[in-house]
């Protein structure tokens, strides 16, 4: 589903799934949760990249790695989390404050999120999923991750 601009709806369209590049990994989407943030991107509240596929609490499996992605393998079960990528270089990055980044990437606002089958993601901020919870019971609680991922 892409979100094109404020006020419309969204649009159910085919895009080409693209390989992922160096550290990312690409997921077939099991599940992703609709929040206050989805709803305030769709809204205008707050603007992003458009268009955009929206949903950051995502979860799925991975189905390709790409260069340099370490800790995932084909199969592995993944949550994606709203951060999804830091600069690594400003003040808050190097002093483990991602989540303050002067230029980041979250996931279904400047960069494409769940709302469709597959979702890319830096591989270096994603996390497992325990094999207890279901897609959908794993979904919302990706969003608990935005730090740095929890066990």
């Amino acid at each position: 589903m892409e979100f094109a601009e404020p006020g419309s709806p969204l649009r159910l369209i085919e895009r080409d799934i693209r390989d992922p590049g160096k550290r990312e990994i690409l997921v077939e989407v099991g599940a992703c949760g609709v929040c206050r943030t989805d709803l305030h991107i769709v809204d205008g509240d707050i603007q992003g990249k458009l268009p955009i596929v929206p949903g950051h609490e995502i979860v799925g499996r991975v189905s390709m790695v790409g260069e340099g992605a370490e800790g995932f393998a084909i199969g592995d079960r993944v949550g994606i989390p709203w951060l999804g990528h830091s600069c690594g270089k400003c003040p808050y990055c190097r002093s483990d404050r991602e989540n303050l980044c002067n230029d980041p990437l979250f996931t279904g606002f400047t960069r494409d999120g769940g709302f469709a089958t597959h979702a890319l993601a830096d591989a270096r901020y994603c996390f497992p999923i325990p094999a207890r919870y279901g897609d959908a019971e794993a979904a919302p609680r990706s969003a608990w991750t935005w730090v740095s991922p929890i066990s």
